[in-house]
């Protein structure tokens, strides 16, 4: 008898912007208590920031600054696992294990992405097309990013990327990978939240 697969996780790359936004607590509550499967992908929020005052400051490479980012990226996941249905998860195989023991993976990327050839290491990537990778890699999972703006519906990739809403990579990331992404704002809580509803 052939074996059933189990469907592909939904990621949420959850802004770290959401934090200074309000938006924060109410969003990882409204993912706790998803239906469907969920992975989630902190944004470098502050972390990220500092950062860049840093490599500003003290004028090391971009190369560094990426790896330093993903590593703020790994600081917004520890405050995301405070709530007990969420559990950090560093490579493909601990999100299968922390999914399959029914909580929440939050990952941290910078173990499986740190010698990936396949995205920019600097500034041209954030956490939204660090997110889309993590999609792609699990197979083309469908991508939620929430985002502290309203996007206009409509909007394609090469759009929000020149106006600076999702990242320099992520167009290419999520063409190559044929991802179905969709960015939600502070006005489509009830959209994101039917989202989590509905069963994958």
């Amino acid at each position: 008898m052939a074996e059933t697969r189990a469907p592909l996780p939904l990621v949420v790359k959850v802004g770290g912007s959401l934090a200074e936004s309000g938006r924060l607590a109410s969003a990882l509550t409204d993912i706790a208590d998803a239906r469907r499967r969920v992975v989630v992908v902190a944004g470098g929020g502050a972390f990220a920031d500092k950062v860049r005052d840093l490599q500003h400051a003290l004028n090391f490479n971009d190369a560094t600054a990426h790896r330093l980012a993903m590593l703020g990226m790994h600081q917004m996941a520890e405050v995301f696992v405070s709530n007990a249905r969420f559990s950090m998860a560093e490579s493909i195989d601990a999100i299968a294990d922390v999914l399959q023991a029914g909580a929440i993976p939050v990952w941290v990327p910078l173990p499986t992405l740190e010698r990936d050839a396949s995205i920019p290491a600097d500034w041209s990537i954030t956490s939204d097309g660090i997110a889309a990778r993590l999609a792609e890699l699990l197979g083309g999972a469908p991508l939620a990013l929430l985002k502290s703006c309203d996007v206009p519906p409509g909007r394609d990739a090469v759009a929000l990327a020149a106006e600076g809403i999702v990242d320099a990579a992520f167009p290419g990331i999520v063409a190559r990978a044929n991802l179905d992404w969709r960015v939600f704002g502070p006005h489509d809580n009830s959209a994101f939240k039917a989202l989590l509803a509905t069963p994958s």
